[in-house]
């Protein structure tokens, strides 16, 4: 792979793409890229602008859905999700799926990933075993805090995994169908769990149905959808989030120590390495109206490439931002998104992240990590390591 990203998609997969971010921010923070269509806002003032925008929206007018999967089982369920909607369609979602989530005790959240994390401990012992690994955690840990029974998180993790594949423009037939089989099994589960009656569901399960009654949010699938999605959003992004913590901890040996000594470190780190190598790296905004942002005039159907990843190194959002400090004050941190859309998962993710990591650190000594490497996933937007031997 060439030492310089050819643009900023392909960037997330780079060995290490912030200094190309660093010279896109040296420009005016928004700026058009011919050579893939789209403007790039790169600085934390451009992209606090687009994000907080009301006229910048997640999806494009003419494309509510993707035209590969319009139509069919994971279309429907893309159609539903909060985070591809606005107004009402975003609003009571994510107020209902915030809440829930938010009234989950951090401690159960840790008991549960510790709970994974011994079921899946054997995976650790090769480089192929712990990239399963990084995915099958957190979307486990989800499935379990929803009902779902030990002996089925294998395959709810598996179906999550290919629905997922079908996110990206860079899916291909295969994949595409297989998402759409997962789609429909998953629904199908979640409305097991969801119309399963009020005697075996979980705290979470009854505050969601608690708090779609209290918002009048009455259609069933898309409540079904968004439980659906809180697998989803967690397969890739706290795997990252994972992932991305051991390859810091690689290139900074002596922090191996310092957390094993300090375990309360660990949650702080965490929450570096997704400001300092975030696993979602960019997200895209849709210009509804023509529209100024900045000295930049925008038409209706533009497409933004907003670089979360690079308005994280921005230093008017953070001092020295290229330097990795776990204990940093006032961390700014945009993967999980800003504004309206800002994630409701972000301290579920770095909750099970920290109880991952916790529970890595002590093994690491018999993991056979130097000879390991790892590349970075397909994709177009997640900074995603999948660990090989060397």
């Amino acid at each position: 792979m060439n030492s310089e990203p050819i643009d900023p998609i392909q960037a997330v997969m780079y060995p290490d793409p912030y200094p190309y971010y660093a010279r896109l921010r040296e420009g005016s923070g928004l700026a058009f890229d011919s050579r893939i269509g789209l403007w790039i806002a790169s600085t934390a003032a451009s992209v606090t602008t687009v994000l907080d925008h009301p006229d910048c929206r997640v999806r494009p007018a003419r494309e509510p859905v993707p035209r590969a999967i319009a139509g069919a089982p994971a279309g429907e369920v893309f159609a539903r999700l909060m985070r591809m909607n606005e107004g009402e369609r975003h609003r009571c979602p994510k107020l209902t799926m915030h809440e829930a989530l938010s009234r989950i005790a951090p401690d159960e959240v840790t008991r549960q990933s510790h709970a994974q994390i011994d079921r899946l401990e054997h995976d650790l012992r090769t480089a192929d075993g712990l990239s399963r690994w990084l995915f099958e955690l957190p979307v486990s840990v989800i499935a379990t805090l929803l009902g779902f029974p030990a002996y089925r998180l294998p395959e709810i993790a598996a179906w999550t995994g290919d629905f997922i594949a079908c996110l990206s423009p860079l899916s291909d037939a295969r994949q595409i169908e297989s998402s759409h089989d997962a789609a429909h099994r998953l629904m199908r589960e979640c409305q097991n769990l969801f119309c399963g009656g009020s005697g075996s569901e979980t705290p979470v399960i009854q505050r969601v149905r608690q708090g779609a009654a209290e918002r009048g949010w009455v259609d069933q699938g898309a409540i079904l959808a968004n439980l659906f999605g809180l697998l989803s959003q967690t397969y890739e992004a706290t795997a990252g989030l994972i992932g991305n913590a051991l390859i810091a901890l690689h290139h900074r040996p002596e922090l191996r120590d310092e957390l094993r000594h300090r375990p309360a470190l660990v949650e702080a780190m965490i929450a570096e390495v997704g400001r300092f190598d975030p696993p979602v790296q960019n997200t895209r905004r849709f210009v509804a109206r023509p529209l100024r942002l900045g000295d930049a005039e925008l038409e209706t159907g533009d497409a933004i490439l907003v670089l979360l990843a690079s308005a994280n190194r921005d230093p008017s959002a953070n001092d020295d931002p290229d330097e990795f400090i776990i204990a940093r004050q006032e961390r700014r941190t945009f993967g999980f998104g800003h504004g309206r859309h800002v994630c409701p998962g972000r301290a579920l993710a770095i909750t099970i992240a920290t109880a991952a990591l916790r529970s890595l650190l002590p093994l690491l000594p018999d993991m056979p990590v130097e000879r390991w490497d790892w590349r970075y996933r397909l994709s177009a937007n997640g900074r995603i390591p999948v660990f090989h031997n060397r």
